[in-house]
This record gives C-alpha cells, sequence and structure tokens, in this order.
C-alpha cells in the first residue's frame, strides 16, 4: 500500500512564503518597467481551491499592480459584439498583472458540463483559444497558465468538508455535485483543450491541488521564473527602430494589381450630383436594413496621403444618422498602444450589433508604416497577414460586415495636391515634413501595398481599390460599393 505523501508544515510554509512575497513584490516593481504584461490562468475542477489561491496571490502581490478577472456567462452588450471582444477589453495595462480565475476556457468547459454534444467543438473552440493566446505572446504578453489537479476522491472530500462547516456551506452548489459526478468525464475533456491549447509562449503547468500549502507556494515560484524567462527573452527582442531594409513583393500580383488600376476616370458634376443622391439613398436604405437586422459595420478607409479619405468619409457618413456611427481617425500608438499588441486598439472600438465604425487609417498600418519604417520586426510583419485575416474573420463570423477601400492616387496628382494644399490656409494644417519624405518612399509602398492586397483580400472581407485621380468618381465609386457589399452581405 502507497504511503500518503506528507503534506508541507504551517512553519515551512511560512518561512518560504515570507522569502517568496518578497521576491514577488520585488516582480512587480520590475514589471512597472518592462515593456509587457502579465497574466496569470488559473483553472480546475471544481474544489481545488482556485478563490483560495487568488486569495493568497492578492496577499502576497502589491494591489495597485493587480487586476482579477472572473468571467461568467456574457451580458447583453458583450454577446452583441464579436466573441473575442470582451477578453480584448478585460487585459491589464502594461507592467500589471491579471489574475485569471475564469478566462476563455471557462465557457467552454461550461458548456460540455451541461451537454455531451458540446464535445464535437472543442477542436474549434481550441483553434479559436489557441489563436488568441498565440496574438497576445507574440505580441509580448507573459501568459502563465496553471492547472490545478484534483483526484475525484479528493474532491469528494474536499466539497464534503465545505458542505459540513456553515462558514463555507454557501460556496457548494448543486452545479458542483453536478460536476463531481461527472468527474471523468470533464476530466477528459479538460485534457483535450490542455493538449490543443498547449503551445510555445501559453504552455500549461500541472498542480497539484491536494496540499493548499505547497500549491500556493508552486504557483508563486512557476509565476517567478516564467518572469525571468520573459525578461532575457524581451532584452533578446529590442528592435533596431526606423532601419532602411530593402523592400521586396511577397506576392507581385499585388503589386500588378495596384499598378494595373486605370486612374483615368472622368466624371462632371452635374453627373456627380445626380448619381450621387441615387448611390446616398441607396447606402442609407442598405445601412438602415443592417442595422433591423442586428448587424454592425465596419469601413476601413486605406490610402496615399492626399487621396481623398476624409472627402470620402463625410461623403459616406452623410446619408447615415450620426448617433449610429463612430469615426475613428487613427494616429501614432501611445507609449501604452506601442507595447500591446497592436490589434488592441482596434478591438476596444469594434461596434456593438446595430452600429457603424468607420476607421480613418486600420490596423494595417502594421504591414504598411511600420514594415517600411522599421518599427516592427520582418517576423512580425509577415506573421500579421495570417493575424489580420483571423481578427477580419471574427467580425464577420460574428455578422459583421467588413469594408476597406485602398484609395490610389497617381504620383503626379498627389504632388499637385500636396502643393495646393500647402498654398491654401485652411489646408495647411494637413501637411507637415513626413508626408513629402513618405512620398519619396513610393515605391517601396507600393510594393507593400501590392502584398497587403495579395494577402488580405478575402471573400469576407474584400478590398476595393478606387482610382482616385478624380475626387468626384472616387467618391461615388465608395458609395455604390458601399451599397453593393452590405446588400449582397444581407441578402446571404
Amino acid at each position: 500500500m502507497a504511503k500518503a505523501k506528507l503534506r508541507l508544515s504551517k512553519k515551512a510554509y511560512l518561512a518560504r512564503a515570507s522569502e517568496l512575497r518578497e521576491q514577488l513584490v520585488q516582480l512587480q516593481v520590475e514589471l512597472k518597467q518592462a515593456p509587457f504584461k502579465v497574466l496569470l490562468i488559473i483553472a480546475g475542477p471544481e474544489g481545488a481551491g482556485r478563490g483560495n489561491l487568488l486569495n493568497t496571490l492578492a496577499e502576497w502581490l502589491d494591489p495597485r499592480g493587480v487586476e482579477t478577472f472572473s468571467y461568467h456567462a456574457p451580458t447583453d452588450s458583450e454577446l452583441a459584439h464579436p466573441h473575442q471582444w470582451r477578453f480584448w477589453n478585460s487585459l491589464p495595462g502594461i507592467g500589471r498583472i491579471g489574475l485569471y480565475a475564469g478566462s476563455w476556457y471557462t465557457e467552454t468547459l461550461r458548456d460540455e458540463a451541461r451537454s455531451k454534444s458540446a464535445l464535437g467543438h472543442i477542436t474549434q473552440e481550441a483553434e479559436r483559444i489557441r489563436a488568441f493566446e498565440n496574438l497576445l505572446a507574440e505580441g509580448g504578453t507573459l501568459i502563465v497558465k496553471v492547472w490545478l489537479q484534483l483526484s475525484k476522491i479528493a474532491q469528494g472530500r474536499r466539497l464534503l468538508a465545505l458542505r459540513s462547516d456553515p462558514a463555507t456551506s454557501w460556496r457548494v452548489t448543486d452545479e458542483d455535485w453536478h460536476h463531481h459526478r461527472i468527474y471523468d468525464r470533464l476530466a477528459e475533456t479538460a485534457r483535450i483543450i490542455r493538449s490543443k491549447t498547449d503551445r510555445p509562449g501559453a504552455q500549461w503547468t500541472i498542480i497539484d491541488a491536494q496540499d493548499e500549502r505547497a500549491r500556493d507556494l508552486k504557483v508563486g515560484q512557476l509565476l517567478l521564473t516564467q518572469f525571468r524567462r520573459q525578461q532575457r527573452k524581451r532584452a533578446r527582442l529590442t528592435l533596431r527602430g526606423g532601419v532602411a531594409r530593402a523592400v521586396k513583393p511577397l506576392r507581385p500580383a499585388g503589386l500588378r494589381r495596384l499598378q494595373a488600376l486605370p486612374l483615368d476616370q472622368d466624371l462632371s458634376e452635374k453627373d456627380y450630383n445626380t448619381l450621387r443622391e441615387k448611390w446616398l439613398g441607396r447606402l442609407s436604405r442598405a445601412v438602415r436594413a443592417a442595422f433591423l437586422a442586428g448587424r454592425s459595420i465596419v469601413f476601413a478607409f486605406e490610402g496615399w496621403d492626399a487621396a481623398g479619405k476624409g472627402g470620402a468619409i463625410r461623403r459616406l457618413t452623410s446619408a447615415i444618422d450620426p448617433r449610429d456611427y463612430r469615426v475613428i481617425s487613427v494616429a501614432k500608438p501611445t507609449a501604452e498602444e506601442k507595447h500591446a499588441h497592436y490589434l488592441w486598439r482596434f478591438w476596444r472600438d469594434i461596434p456593438h450589433n446595430g452600429r457603424m465604425a468607420v476607421f480613418d487609417r486600420s490596423w494595417y498600418g502594421r504591414v504598411l508604416v511600420e514594415r517600411l519604417e522599421g518599427f516592427c520586426r520582418p517576423e512580425e510583419w509577415k506573421r500579421a497577414f495570417g493575424e489580420i485575416n483571423s481578427f477580419e474573420r471574427e467580425l464577420t463570423d460574428h455578422g459583421m460586415i467588413v469594408v476597406k477601400y485602398w484609395l490610389h492616387v497617381s504620383h503626379a496628382e498627389q504632388l499637385r495636391r500636396f502643393r495646393e494644399r500647402e498654398g491654401t490656409p485652411h489646408k495647411r494644417h494637413k501637411m507637415n515634413a513626413e508626408d513629402w519624405r513618405n512620398r519619396k518612399k513610393r515605391g517601396a509602398y507600393e510594393i507593400a501595398v501590392g502584398d497587403m492586397l495579395a494577402l488580405t483580400d478575402k471573400a469576407n472581407a474584400p478590398w476595393h481599390l478606387v482610382p482616385a485621380d478624380n475626387k468626384r468618381f472616387a467618391r461615388l465609386e465608395v458609395l455604390r460599393t458601399a451599397s453593393r457589399q452590405i446588400e449582397a452581405a444581407l441578402e446571404q
């Protein structure tokens, strides 16, 4: 007969806990100066002590640098956004630690507890979770995932002990006992999920939860070890900003498509005024139909400096009730945004069902400006094409309609508009030295735009190339393509 495992004595625990606490507080001091955040995800069966563990960590850590998250059934507002929206919006800030008692794993495990049929969706859900964690990890976030292991016998004893004590009996619910009865099924589900989401940068660590004291110390030590490892990794990945690099196309077909766009379009003012009213009316009807159907719309406007994005956006929004949309003008990222994943700031502005967001420049800055100016490493901007496709797929899977524009002007027409702006007092503020500097890199930017078109033009989120040398033609083309894409999406 195997001997029972000796439990850690209180004296030994207190001695080690005091030292560990000092180290964790020092970790927080150093984390304030580090360009990343920490997520500690605690998962495990009922009775494994997630709540007690979090209370212990809260005592050891400085509360000013910690945020605790626990997810319950989604609220109406959360259901009105794509699935990942609430997780992106509840991430801790740079230099802070997020403690997760519940996480993006909670709903999957809860669904399996309700019905065996949920098992068929595990592979799809695990892939979604893995992609999400991969985005965070590659964006610099330290993810520490702990599974508190507890046998069925130990779980039953712990639930009985909690129920027999008047001070803790309220903590044991009928659902807890149901989970205990289907322990083996849930354990297999958890094993499958862990195996499918155990990847570099987001690995699972299984910790025996039978001895509460040893459990707490192991989790604290794991947090320290992973933090030191992340510090060394980030030190090796120091970026070389603004380094000029030779630009070669990844997919030449995109560049050929861009260069073949006919820019000599013409449209008289009379014809424009007539057609504008027609398409404004059609767009207004399409947008109202989308909102009535609970569909939200996201517009992404990209294009050359002085290509007319602002004018096109003003004409587009003139067909829509101002209460139903927001225009988000994307500028240089803030200090916090620079150290977060580049998609984080865009997730915060994704509209809920029945609303519209217009992005004046967008997440495509990652594969354009950041690529060419050396603000990210080559492996990062190359990886971004797939990340962006997944991001847009998450939106359209929720029912959103994603409309994307590239406004294209010739080199000569851009120069004419630059000079016109400099010579017009109320337009002069639109020009700066950076515009002229970017113009000198037009060849490199064309290659980057071509790659963007070739690698992110998908059926669920297609690109519309707009010849913009003639402003009237460009503005009308935006109205036409927007109307048609929204109508087509509603018909599907």
